[in-house]
């Protein structure tokens, strides 16, 4: 028969590892989102979430192990924003496509440290890099999916689709990398604006 799990303070050892596990997730967004990826240590980590070391290999392999756990997150919380978005909003296509973006926008703007994480600081070393660019291709691909569902046949056409939805996420990137580090002077709606008028032309020819 099994033992109960044992309680410390009302909570059960599982409770204690996740709130550990979520408090380090938390402190490696705010390293990485903040002084970047060199500085981004464990030891920095484990720092600024107020645990030791004993406690960050409780969840994770290795610091990289952490990053990545982090970008999976951000992609997570952007791809449920965006079908949830998608479910609920009606217009036409371009009302449609400008809400979608708007959530990615909105959600790498309202909390820059997710920006920098996801779209700056994962370029900088693998296997950063290598997930970076396989979430960017998994979005491009539902860009080239949404854009089927929004203009039906005049949509983008395979194998044309993934061409034109790579350019179009590597370009909103871009643009996202100016506006974080501060080198373009606009705001997220302009972003919004630009991202939407690119997205609507290319897949409504």
């Amino acid at each position: 028969m099994s033992q109960p799990a044992r309680q410390y303070r009302g909570r059960s050892s599982e409770e204690r590892a996740a709130d550990r596990r979520a408090r380090l997730l938390e402190a490696g967004l705010q390293v990485f989102g903040t002084v970047g990826g060199e500085k981004a240590t464990m030891t920095a980590i484990c720092a600024e979430a107020k645990l030791t070391e004993r406690y960050f290999y409780e969840s994770f392999h290795s610091r990289d192990d952490l990053l990545v756990q982090v970008i999976e997150g951000i992609a997570a919380e952007i791809a449920e924003a965006a079908r949830v978005t998608l479910q609920t909003v009606t217009g036409d296509p371009e009302v449609r496509a400008r809400a979608a973006i708007a959530t990615f926008v909105e959600i790498l703007t309202a909390d820059p440290r997710k920006g920098r994480v996801s779209i700056i600081e994962s370029a900088g070393a693998e296997p950063l890099r290598t997930r970076r660019r396989e979430l960017l291709r998994a979005f491009a691909l539902l860009v080239a999916e949404e854009s089927k569902e929004l203009y039906g046949d005049r949509a983008w056409s395979s194998p044309q689709d993934e061409i034109t939805a790579l350019l179009f996420v590597g370009g909103l990137a871009e643009l996202m990398t100016s506006w974080l580090n501060g080198e373009i002077e606009v705001s997220p709606e302009q972003i919004v604006d630009a991202a939407t008028y690119q997205f609507t032309s290319t897949a409504h020819r």
